[in-house]
């Protein structure tokens, strides 16, 4: 008999998902996988709203605390990691759960999904000709190799990888981009959310990681080289509370900038979900919820 699917619990941030993870792994004999970027971070506990040990209720989680906030988050890195837990956690009779809500992170977990190789240096001279010339430059270079990535494209990162991609493989970057076509069986239920009282939650949230010491925390993780991570210092709240430290803004104005921000990325997070139609959505506050999605994942 063949493993069982591998469980996701995906929606935007403040929907619920590591509680509901944490009850199915409790109904179903499992163990959760985390698959939020910013809680691969040591250190970065209370503006990522990471899950504590009372509210894991013994469940075994796996891929947090991972990387110091130096380090850059690899989406390919995360693949290898994730799969080899699911097949460890699979081959130990539990069920694998990953929660989280950084899209491309679940697809890389769950659907077929080939990354290319990389060249630091290839990179390092992309970044020398956007300093001196622009972005304008290199996204023309692109169009001509790769019109269907220049016309998706506007972030300078981005469009350096795209170029490096086609450059390393002779293939456009856009080819690269993941099907929806499952790596193993998945089941991946999603929790739908009133909006109105999401945004409030959001709200909520940020307010409590205010009076819980997220400054506090942003100013010890800058000693431990924050500002100099890649993906880390780009987290919100952190982005915005290191603000605070340089004396830009006030703790007032850097908490309703990370109250605007993050219900920005819930509506992306939303928009990214809602168009995979293999999800199976169910509402985050049904008192049923944990029964009817346990009864998904058989």
């Amino acid at each position: 008999m063949g493993s069982p699917p591998v469980i996701a619990v995906v929606g935007p941030t403040g929907s619920g998902k590591s509680d509901l993870a944490v009850s199915l792994a409790l109904e179903l004999d499992g163990e959760v996988i985390n698959a939020d970027a910013m809680q691969f971070y040591r250190g970065m506990d209370i503006g990522t709203a990471k899950i504590t040990m009372a509210e894991r209720r013994g469940v075994p989680h796996h891929l947090l605390d991972i990387l110091d906030v130096t380090e850059e988050a690899s989406v390919s890195q995360f693949q290898q990691q994730a799969r080899a837990m699911i097949s460890d956690i699979h081959a130990r009779g539990k069920r694998a759960i990953l929660a989280g809500g950084s899209g491309l992170y679940v697809r890389a977990a769950l659907d077929v999904l080939e990354f290319p190789g990389t060249d630091p240096r290839l990179r390092r001279r992309l970044e020398e000709e956007l300093a001196a010339h622009g972005t304008g430059a290199l996204l023309t270079r692109l169009q001509s190799v790769d019109p269907v990535s220049a016309g998706r494209l506007s972030d300078d990162r981005r469009i350096i990888r795209a170029l490096e991609v086609h450059q390393l493989t002779g293939r456009p970057f856009s080819s690269f981009m993941p099907q929806r076509e499952y790596f193993q069986p998945a089941v991946q239920i999603g929790l739908t959310v009133d909006r109105d009282e999401l945004r409030d939650r959001l709200a909520r949230r940020v307010h409590r990681m205010v009076d819980g010491g997220l400054l506090a925390e942003v100013e010890r993780l800058e000693t431990q080289g924050l500002r100099q991570g890649k993906t880390a210092p780009r987290a919100l709240g952190y982005a915005q509370f290191l603000r605070v430290l340089d004396g830009v803004t006030t703790v007032p104005e850097a908490a309703e900038e990370t109250i605007v921000a993050t219900r920005q990325f819930a509506r992306r997070q939303l928009t990214w979900f809602r168009a995979d139609p293999r999800i199976q959505w169910l509402d985050w506050q049904d008192s049923q919820l944990v029964t009817r999605a346990a009864a998904l994942c058989s």
